[in-house]
């Protein structure tokens, strides 16, 4: 399952060797806050062409929060971009709370944003997290999405948990592991999510500031085939990486408040109207390639881009190019309704 075949050529976007590169910057025509009515605001920024195709994007963590780059995937000339920080993180408020942050709660709040912005369908475009989210909103509400565009898939089953965050990546990573490992006890190790998670709540800022620390640089360290040293300092900023660490764990000592096991596969018949794409780098160490694999055996409609050069990032250039080349792709053969 690999890619068909050539998009449509944009001279704006050409990188040297024929790579896509990101679309200029831009600033938002419209930001705004919603109140979800349960003890959070929520951030959000309109890019683009206001009357364009709808495309929301959803960041990753859990936790994340949005940033400019994001904005620069779709052509601003076609689409109406729409960024949102999910609850507790980027200029959403409170920051770091994980009170009444759950999955459930963030696919309501995309749909409350959905009708606040007025719009009957949209396209998703989410990578690591953003990719379980999206996929957690297309099967509750197939009727509102015009299309896929994942990377870096992540269903967030055991298997993917254990890896990252117990064995598997560590075996890749032991310098960046030992220094992850260094904030538990060797007594509680048998079960990382579980005693971080134990430290990230902790209210004392003596015991969670360093476990927020050490969490974010971890995976900041293995998100890229090649390590970005800035992006990992950005990661151990305190207020970046409190909230990140804090929600990021909480959603995953609580296996992502799904009812069982792999349900974002079990459910994938929802996706089978929805066109898609899926971009996940060949190397990525965070989410293998396998759930990827996986996720494209359930969904015939959507197609599997592997990047050969390429690891968890979003900003490697080989997923620039096939971000840029898959939100081309909706550009030029729209879907119907939309």
């Amino acid at each position: 399952m690999t890619r068909e075949g050539q998009t449509h050529e944009d001279d704006r976007a050409n990188a040297p060797g024929g790579r896509k590169q990101l679309y200029p910057a831009l600033e938002p025509f419209n930001e705004g806050f919603i109140d979800t009515g349960d003890g959070h605001t929520l951030y959000y920024a309109e890019c683009g062409k206001p009357d364009g195709a709808p495309a929301l994007i959803v960041h990753g963590g859990p936790g994340g929060g949005c940033n400019p780059a994001m904005r620069r995937f779709h052509d601003p000339a076609h689409y109406r971009i729409i960024l949102l920080d999910q609850r507790g993180c980027g200029r959403s408020r409170p920051n770091a709370s994980i009170e009444n942050n759950t999955t459930w709660h963030l696919v309501e709040d995309i749909e409350r944003l959905r009708r606040h912005l007025g719009i009957g369908r949209w396209q998703l475009f989410g990578g690591s997290w953003g990719s379980t989210l999206a996929l957690a909103y297309a099967e509750t509400y197939p009727d509102r999405v015009t299309a896929l565009v994942l990377r870096g898939i992540f269903l967030l089953r055991t298997c993917e948990l254990a890896w990252f965050y117990q064995t598997g990546c560590s075996n890749l990573f032991p310098d960046a592991w030992e220094a992850f490992e260094r904030v538990i006890p060797p007594a509680e190790r048998g079960d990382m999510i579980g005693a971080y998670y134990k430290r990230l709540t902790d209210p004392d800022p003596r015991v969670h500031l360093p476990a927020a620390e050490a969490w974010s640089v971890w995976e900041g360290t293995t998100l890229s085939l090649i390590e970005d040293k800035l992006r990992v300092r950005s990661f151990a900023q305190p207020a970046y990486a409190l909230a990140f660490a804090r929600i990021e764990c909480h959603y995953f000592v609580n296996h992502g408040f799904f009812a069982e096991d792999g349900a974002l596969l079990k459910h994938a018949g929802a996706l089978a109207s929805i066109p898609g794409i899926i971009v996940h780098g060949r190397y990525d160490v965070v989410t293998p390639v396998r759930s990827a694999w996986d996720l494209s055996a359930l969904w015939p409609s959507a197609e599997l881009r592997i990047v050969p050069d390429a690891g968890h990032a979003m900003t490697e250039p080989g997923t620039i190019d096939e971000l840029v080349r898959a939100t081309a792709h909706f550009r030029d053969e729209p879907v119907a309704g939309v």
